[in-house]
């Protein structure tokens, strides 16, 4: 009687431990993946122009919050414009910018790039005489 006993015993203990593994490796797992969702970006936007270009406006967005500076803010005229860094965390998902820019010669051109973590990500360059000549681009982080 006494072995059947400590054999229960055994099997309930046995049991207990399996169970109690299991739920904390099923625990730990979820963690883990919560964790390596999302992360934490530093984005840059650049925008230059050449040849005697001259800037009017630049528009960014983040998500769903977008920021212009209009010519009013660029007085006078800037034939460059840098964002500074902006910490952006991936969950954001979509970045947008654009520039507009008044080039005077055919070949005055506009360059604007979008860096993320020290990187270009994207870039968009357009060339010609013109009084608006836009340049846009867009970055998703849900692209692989």
């Amino acid at each position: 009687m006494k072995q059947f006993y400590n054999l229960k015993s055994l099997l309930r203990l046995s049991s207990l431990f399996v169970l109690l593994f299991s739920v904390i490796t099923v625990v730990n797992s979820c963690k883990k993946d919560e964790d390596e969702e999302f992360k934490d970006h530093v984005v840059q936007f650049v925008a230059k122009t050449s040849t005697g270009g001259e800037l009017i406006s630049t528009v960014t967005q983040i998500g769903t919050a977008q920021n212009t500076t209009y010519s009013t803010d660029l007085k006078p005229l800037k034939e460059s414009w840098s964002s500074g860094e902006v910490w952006v965390n991936s969950s954001q998902a979509q970045i947008n910018f654009a520039a507009n820019a008044m080039l005077p010669q055919a070949n005055s051109e506009m360059t604007i790039t979008l860096y993320i973590d020290g990187e270009i990500a994207r870039t968009a360059k357009v060339t010609g005489q013109g009084d608006n000549k836009v340049a846009k681009v867009a970055f998703s982080f849900l692209e692989p």
